[in-house]
């Protein structure tokens, strides 16, 4: 009877997270220690770990509109409306104050507390034989991944900083350099990548896992951090570019399904997730496919069928039926939200010096799916698809407020992995992956045979075979593979001057095109100015917005930039006393 008891207890709690309230086990995370129950009654078996993980990641959810505004804002795709609070308007022009919200560091510490405090009660869970080793090594993985992932960010970010990897009582003492001393952020990401590397286990929740549950439509599987992901960025950050692309690889080849994360092509009169017109009407603007279920956007909106999970590989959703609210909504949307953001000039310039595939001057994923304009005002699509209607542009139903927080899918992987195969030496497969796909790349025209053609014809992870022949037959892994741009029925970018560097800048520009808005954008910015020794690689970007957009501080906000301790915010935060 007890067992039932704490396995119905322990569902009602994953529902609250897949409606992603907060849960009774995320407030408890809230309390001062001295209100706790004692921990030896609070971790007693599997269910226990299973109810903190819940709510670690009930309570991971609340940063979904810092992570999106510090990620974007500061970059060269979002700007602010008139309509923006002024601390916002700081972060667009990197003139921060002490007291800004957004740039608060401490919502990430105390989620990283939270992790710290899991992650020592899950060893001696394990050393007392409340948890076997395998569930151990799951769970004690997921978290520890998940607060790699939260140190990354804190390091993007706020660069020189304090690494605790036990909990302590008091966050307000990490400002005390004395008792933690910061470290740098080249040495925050050689600790991250030291720790992440020997997780016990790297892949996702094994299948029979009691934390892989379908609820109301969703499934658990994909709310949790990808772990491959993860090792692939964080080697990518130190120049471990072979071991990233391994990484990024083997979630690519995790199955031989001809779709799941291959940037597939789209069958005509079949639904997909490319752009695409109706059949022979490729020269009538309005034939372009998109409607909630067919069409490139459909992924930021369709159910999480056999389709979404083809691109998706991690993503939480908002249930407007329980806190926390959807923020998206409110920062975006121009009816009934207070439309306090918006996409840059900058950003629709890129878009619109683009030319698809059957000539039209402009890449579709921009103005018909990434943001729409209501008068002449730009308004982010991406984060508000489920809640208008896509031909009125209306809302539905101005009190379902569902949505979804956007963290990783198969195109910023094939994207990163092109990344790191481009600076490992590997031109041609990194631009392949970036324009038109494997077979078009590896081909050789007029062939019939395509025995040995195709193929890269190189070792793992940079082994890809796309064959699609008759005589012989052959229809291997890669064949539908298309390409970011191809899947994005834009022309293919040319290769010029010095190919790394150039398809590495390409690659860059079509992170921009193709993520825009979903919280990469000064991540990406700042790892390859990095990796360059060159500010204005950055600088120049941030100076474009704030040039297209007639702002005065343009030209002082570039010479602040080109010095690189001012691309960290200030950490710190207010002292209140009890």
């Amino acid at each position: 009877m007890k067992f039932i008891k704490k396995y119905t207890s322990y569902h009602l709690l994953l529902l609250w997270v897949i409606s992603l309230g907060l849960s009774s086990c995320s407030e408890y995370l809230d309390v001062p220690p001295k209100d706790k129950l004692a921990e030896e009654q609070t971790y007693l078996d599997v269910y226990d770990a299973d109810a903190i993980i819940t709510g670690i990641y009930g309570k991971f959810i609340t940063l979904a509109e810092k992570h999106v505004i510090l990620n974007e804002l500061r970059a060269d795709l979002l700007s602010t409306t008139v309509n923006a609070d002024p601390y916002l308007y700081e972060l667009q022009i990197h003139q921060v104050s002490s007291d800004n919200p957004y740039a608060n560091p401490k919502a990430f510490y105390e989620l990283i507390n939270n992790c710290n405090d899991a992650l020592k009660n899950f060893d001696i869970m394990l050393s007392e034989n409340r948890l076997t080793e395998n569930e151990h090594a799951q769970r004690y993985s997921d978290v520890g991944a998940l607060r790699s992932w939260l140190y990354l960010q804190v390091g993007i970010h706020y660069g020189n900083v304090p690494y605790i990897t036990t909990p302590i009582e008091n966050l307000d003492d990490l400002l005390d350099t004395n008792r933690y001393p910061k470290i740098s952020f080249d040495e925050l990401l050689n600790e991250l990548v030291n720790f992440t590397n020997n997780l016990p286990y790297t892949t996702s929740y094994e299948s029979n896992s009691s934390l892989l549950i379908d609820v109301d439509g969703y499934n658990t599987g994909k709310f949790y951090i990808n772990k491959e992901c993860l090792l692939g960025d964080l080697n990518l950050w130190i120049g471990n570019y072979t071991q990233a692309a391994s990484y990024y690889k083997t979630l690519m080849a995790s199955t031989d399904d001809w779709n799941i994360y291959k940037m597939p092509f789209s069958f005509p009169n079949d639904e997909g997730i490319a752009v695409e017109y109706l059949r022979y009407r490729d020269q009538d603007a309005r034939a372009l496919i998109d409607t909630k279920t067919d069409g490139w956007g459909s992924m930021f909106v369709r159910d999480r069928d056999d389709l979404w999970n083809t691109e998706w590989i991690w993503s939480l959703p908002f249930d407007s039926n329980f806190a926390p609210e959807n923020p998206f909504i409110r920062l975006f949307s121009i009816q009934e939200g207070e439309y306090q953001l918006k996409p840059s000039q900058r950003s629709i310039n890129l878009w619109d010096s683009q030319t698809q595939l059957n000539g039209f001057p402009y890449d579709a994923r921009g103005r018909r799916f990434s943001y729409f304009t209501v008068g002449e005002q730009p308004v982010v699509k991406k984060y508000l698809y489920g809640y208008l209607d896509l031909e009125s542009l209306m809302p539905i139903d101005m009190f379902n407020q569902d949505g979804r927080w956007f963290l990783y899918r198969a195109a910023k992987m094939h994207l990163r992995f092109a990344e790191a195969a481009n600076r490992d030496g590997n031109h041609k497969l990194a631009n392949a992956l970036l324009n038109s796909g494997i077979r078009e790349a590896y081909t050789v025209e007029g062939a019939v045979d395509k025995t040995d053609i195709e193929q890269t014809h190189l070792p793992f992870p940079y082994d890809f075979d796309a064959r699609n022949g008759d005589f012989p037959r052959y229809r291997a892994t890669w064949h539908r593979n298309t390409g970011v741009r191809g899947r994005g029925y834009v022309r293919p970018v040319e290769v010029v001057g010095d190919s790394l560097i150039s398809i590495e800048n390409n690659l860059i520009e079509e992170a921009a095109l193709e993520l825009a808005f979903e919280g990469s954008r000064w991540e990406d910015l700042v790892r390859i100015a990095r990796r360059r020794e060159d500010p204005a690689f950055l600088a120049n970007k941030i100076y474009d917005k704030l040039r297209a957009e007639g702002n005065a501080e343009a030209g002082a906000v570039r010479s602040k930039l080109m010095n690189e301790a001012n691309w960290y915010l200030p950490f710190e935060w207010e002292i209140k006393e009890d």
